[in-house]
């Protein structure tokens, strides 16, 4: 789980929108890339990215 605080204050590092936790990874509420979280870090790289 992701600190609400923390998420709020993520953005999407591919077009600056909102991002929200979901199935285990942070997803772009814009564009839809899903980020993986890795021993509870968000690892917020375009490169790792799912589209």
């Amino acid at each position: 789980m992701i600190d609400q605080e923390l998420l709020a204050i993520l953005a999407c590092p591919a077009c600056q929108s909102d991002v929200v936790f979901k199935d285990n990874k942070i997803v772009c509420t814009k564009c839809g890339r899903k980020f993986p979280v890795k021993d509870g870090i968000p690892v917020m790289l375009v490169e790792e990215a799912e589209k």
